[in-house]
């Protein structure tokens, strides 16, 4: 099987609603297909990733290129684990968990997108806590960071309604503009005050292990 040869194949994260897992190569092309018809309204640019330029095939063609970037250049010093969140198995979006030099900072950093027709219902809240599970409980992590644009404001109220507290900014170039979003970090010690955690269930993580250095 594959998950004999990539153990991250068998990794899966269940939370009371949803499941987050790598998607197989069908679920990847609706995932795809997903993000193609938008991630966000024509007006607005949550993210730098620039989803409203092009096609929704070249927004299509992102996705699966991210994927199978991601898989190619996994090692110890560096890795990407980006997941599909799954509701009664159909794809909502992914959520990514990366790190460089884990094993010496124990830090992780963590993105999302959802398909426009899936947001404001919670969803994206609870992958993150599925995600932040993995990172602190089975990981062992000691802070996870993320960064948001400071008019983003759904992102902001995910990160903040979970504990995150203020970590200094950071500096991007968009379209020739000087965007700033605000860093923010959760660390282990107040993941540990969480009850969300309690209904996450972490499966396949013994095998995937050496797969993280651990």
């Amino acid at each position: 099987m594959l998950a004999d040869l990539w153990p991250q194949y068998g990794l899966t994260i269940v939370t009371p609603r949803l499941e987050l897992r790598l998607p197989r190569e069908e679920e990847l092309a609706a995932l795809a297909r997903l993000a193609g018809d938008g991630v966000h309204r024509a007006d607005e640019r949550p993210f730098l990733t620039p989803w409203t330029d092009g096609s929704p095939e070249d927004r299509a063609r992102s996705v699966l290129q991210g994927h199978w970037g991601r898989l190619a250049e996994w090692s110890v010093a560096g890795w990407s684990l980006g997941l599909a969140v799954f509701h009664d198995g159909d794809p909502l979006g992914m959520v990514t968990l990366r790190a460089r030099d884990f094993l010496v900072v124990r830090e992780v950093t963590t993105s999302s997108w959802l398909g426009l027709d899936h947001q404001g219902k919670g969803y994206g809240t609870e992958a993150r806590v599925g995600l932040l599970t993995l990172a602190f409980d089975h990981l062992d992590a000691r802070a996870a960071l993320t960064e948001v644009f400071q008019d983003n404001h759904a992102s902001q109220g995910v990160s903040r309604k979970l504990g995150y507290e203020a970590d200094g900014i950071s500096v991007d170039a968009r379209d020739g503009e000087a965007l700033v979003s605000d860093r923010l970090r959760l660390t282990s010690q107040k993941w540990m005050t969480r009850q969300e955690r309690l209904g996450v269930r972490v499966d396949g993580m013994t095998a995937c292990r050496p797969m993280f250095g651990l």
